[in-house]
């Protein structure tokens, strides 16, 4: 394993995925990757990992796949389970109050598995165990040039780690846009958003779809909803308000979805990095 790692964080959505064909085809001025890491939460939809596995077959890096978890089950468990938390909607009894919870589910489901593989898999390392100062490691990440707020982020918190991260969409000024019309000329199929069946970043078209043509990722969508209004779930543990993953705080198998809203909040995507 070379002293200099480049390591492309792959959501297998649409940036990153960009990023591994473009990278694949030259197409990327003096980047090369060593590898792509893919985060896997066990609950994606199956255009996902269909698009995973095909992405795995255009001779590209090897794609590493790594997991802390199924975070539908961890978000269910009772007890003392392990807890998860993703930004469902609350609503207080007997009011129409909506807020949000605190999303914890990149860091604990994308952002620290990929950084585990780095660590333990890549190079070797024992728990607490320091890089050695003559390893460079760079992180690759799909945000795009409309995405400075996200971009911003993330370059502070890994310079904190002391490795660096480069957002190469952006240094080419690509937006999601310019993303998507690069893949209607290189897939073969539209490749879909990256992000869990019942994560809550959904626009009212997107939770159709699903319920079309997705019925076992709606199913486990509505399963996780009504679960995480059951008495001594980790989810709602020490909480007075009940959660919803639908922004009306209905249960999703209630939830009016005629209306449309347009694209809703697209740049929560799980790039493998997202919310950073």
């Amino acid at each position: 394993m070379s002293k200099d790692l480049h390591i492309l964080n792959l959501g297998a959505g649409v940036q990153s995925t960009v990023l591994y064909l473009m990278a694949l085809d030259d197409e990327l001025e003096g980047v090369k990757f060593d590898c792509a890491i893919f985060a896997d939460t066990q609950e994606e939809p199956q255009d996902v990992y269909r698009h995973l596995d095909w992405l795995g077959q255009q001779g590209g890096p090897e794609i590493i796949k790594t997991t802390a978890g199924k975070i539908g089950a961890d978000l269910l468990a009772t007890g003392d389970g392990r807890f998860a938390s993703i930004p469902a909607f609350t609503k207080q009894p007997d009011t129409t109050e909506i807020g949000k919870v605190r999303r914890q589910c990149t860091s604990e489901y994308k952002i620290v598995p990929i950084e585990k593989t780095i660590r333990y898999q890549l190079l070797g390392l024992k728990p607490r165990q320091h890089i050695p100062k003559d390893v460079t490691i760079t992180q690759y990440m799909g945000f795009s040039f409309d995405e400075p707020g996200r971009a911003a982020r993330a370059k502070g918190r890994f310079q904190m780690r002391g490795w660096q991260v480069r957002f190469p969409l952006f240094e080419l000024m690509m937006t999601r846009g310019d993303c998507i019309r690069y893949l209607e000329n290189r897939v073969p199929h539209e490749v879909p958003r990256s992000a869990c069946v019942f994560c809550p970043y959904k626009s009212n078209r997107e939770w159709r779809r699903l319920k079309e043509d997705d019925p076992q990722g709606w199913a486990r969508a509505v399963e996780v909803d009504n679960g995480m209004r059951q008495p001594g779930v980790v989810h709602n543990r020490g909480m007075n308000a009940e959660l919803f993953i639908h922004r009306s705080c209905k249960p999703l198998e209630q939830a009016y979805l005629a209306e449309n809203q347009g694209e809703f909040d697209w740049m929560n995507e799980c790039e493998g990095g997202c919310g950073l």
